[in-house]
């Protein structure tokens, strides 16, 4: 990494520039919505919420502010503008305004969703992980027993990056666990840190968080924010069983590419690694001998996975109810791994308060009917009107693919998109359609953040460790991006319309 002094040179005076630019870009297009001639056929709350949505990707797109303090302001502005519009359904001569009153719930709506209580105790669980050192030692004990040769140690990051997956729902947090350890590797291997050896197994770590983030529901915050708007607009939920047979075929198809993609595009330097094993062992030896917690976290943490995994088929607790109890148990005194205070340190509110008001915004998008006027658009434009479930779930995806290239978070991406994904499906006239499916097909690329670092928190953390280039990444992840494209492809004609998910048997 570079050091305090030379960070600041280093960082070019457009990239200074971009979020002021950014900003000021945001505020006159939410004004110019705001104040143009009245939409026919939407309500002014809709067009009102047009601007806040205009206004938000332009924000997140040019990272103007940091994520949370844009949440807050997303929030505020839904309640001053939601303010002075008529109720929906009651204007001209007949309006009432809202007042700040109705429009509160617009705004904080999202803190309700159960999604977002899923996503506050996920967090727990990931400060949990990193309280007791658990995560490292799960990493540690898999890598011990890999061969001490190149693609083998590839194989191993992989293989921990999918166990981790399972346990540690954040994939932020799962990379932040596996770079200190691969960073140690280098050192004990005395592989150079800007060897293609180390640009591997780095880039690998960071791309299986991503690929994985499509199988697991729990493995991502941006999974929630699909679920979250399924179950407001469907009354619907889908189980955790049910979005790992839809996406883990497809995750791990796409780690096998992984791996030879990554293997064949940077071979490293040496094949053999000598002391290898020996290096990861004596870091597994400083760890100690498992502790009381680590047990007890294991324990809850294998319990947590039987009821997340069998839920709907044994029993009918649901992913969020469940983890609750879980994160109750670890906060208990006794038996519990932690205390309120320190499962404090580093908890990132941030999150979870962007979590929250990008389904309040989502939300407020489908209520102000914003979101179904947009949709009717993009189906007309389109010609999406009798399309078939193939043709709508492609398109859709291509412009998820395109799009995500400007947003850092795929939680972001997902409060803005989502709510225009549902009223597409829901505007459209192919007969049998699964609009629940296509949801969830059009969430796993979502995930498809491979192409650049910015793309994604975890690639942002693998980026900070100085052990590739921007080239490298962009190159191996254009080649992700393609093979998990055609992959897109063939499941969307064969696996999927087998299982019902694109259109109702």
């Amino acid at each position: 990494m570079q050091s305090a002094s030379t960070a600041p040179q280093a960082t070019p005076a457009p990239a200074k520039l971009m979020p002021k630019i950014g900003l000021v870009a945001a505020f006159i297009v939410l004004l110019s919505i705001v104040f143009m001639p009245p939409i026919v056929g939407l309500p002014q709350a809709g067009q009102m919420m047009l601007g806040i949505l205009a206004f938000a990707v332009i924000v997140w797109m040019t990272e103007a502010l940091d994520y949370s303090v844009s949440a807050l302001l997303i929030g505020s502005l839904m309640i001053g503008l939601l303010a002075i519009s008529p109720v929906p359904g009651k204007e001209g001569a007949d309006a009432v305004m809202m007042g700040t009153k109705a429009a509160l719930p617009y705004a904080l709506g999202g803190f309700s969703n159960s999604a977002v209580v899923l996503v506050a105790a996920a967090c727990f669980i990931a400060a949990a992980m990193t309280a007791t050192r658990l995560d490292q030692r799960i990493a540690l004990q898999v890598l011990s027993y890999v061969p001490a040769r190149a693609n083998h140690v590839v194989m191993g990051a992989i293989l921990v990056g999918f166990l981790l997956s399972f346990i540690v729902p954040s994939a932020t947090a799962r990379v932040a666990c596996l770079m200190p350890i691969m960073l140690g590797f280098l050192t004990a291997f005395g592989a150079d840190r800007r060897s293609k050896f180390a640009a591997l197994v780095v880039i690998t770590a960071a791309q299986t968080a991503s690929v994985w983030n499509v199988g697991i529901k729990t493995a991502a915050a941006q999974n929630m924010v699909a679920i979250g708007f399924i179950e407001r607009q469907f009354g619907e939920t889908i189980t955790w069983g049910e979005w790992f047979v839809a996406g883990a075929p497809f995750s791990a198809c796409l780690t096998v590419l992984l791996y030879f993609i990554m293997t064949r595009m940077l071979k490293p330097e040496m094949d053999h690694i000598a002391g290898g094993r020996e290096a990861v062992r004596q870091q597994l030896q400083a760890l100690g001998k498992m502790t009381a917690n680590q047990w007890k976290l294991l324990v809850i943490t294998l319990v947590l996975l039987g009821f997340w995994a069998t839920e709907g088929v044994l029993h009918k607790v649901d992913t969020t109810s469940s983890t609750i109890v879980a994160v109750t148990l670890m906060l208990m005194p006794r038996i519990g791994i932690m205390s309120w205070k320190e499962s404090q340190k580093g908890f990132p509110w941030g999150t979870v308060v962007l979590f929250a008001v990008g389904i309040a915004m989502g939300s407020a998008l489908l209520k102000t009917q914003a979101a179904p006027w947009l949709a009717k658009q993009i189906v007309e434009n389109l010609g999406l009107v009798n399309a078939s479930a193939f043709a709508i779930l492609m398109l859709l995806s291509m412009f998820l693919i395109v799009i995500h290239l400007g947003f850092a978070s795929a939680t972001a991406l997902a409060s803005t998109m989502i709510p225009i994904v549902i009223s597409v499906l829901q505007v459209v006239e192919t007969p049998g359609i699964n609009a629940i499916g296509i949801t969830m097909l059009l969430q796993f690329v979502v995930s498809f953040g491979f192409i650049l670092p910015v793309n994604s928190p975890q690639g942002m953390l693998a980026y900070g460790t100085d052990t590739f280039t921007i080239k490298q990444y962009v190159k191996t992840g254009f080649v992700i991006t393609i093979a998990a494209t055609v992959l897109l492809v063939i499941f969307a004609l064969t696996y999927w319309p087998m299982m019902g998910y694109m259109t109702l048997k």
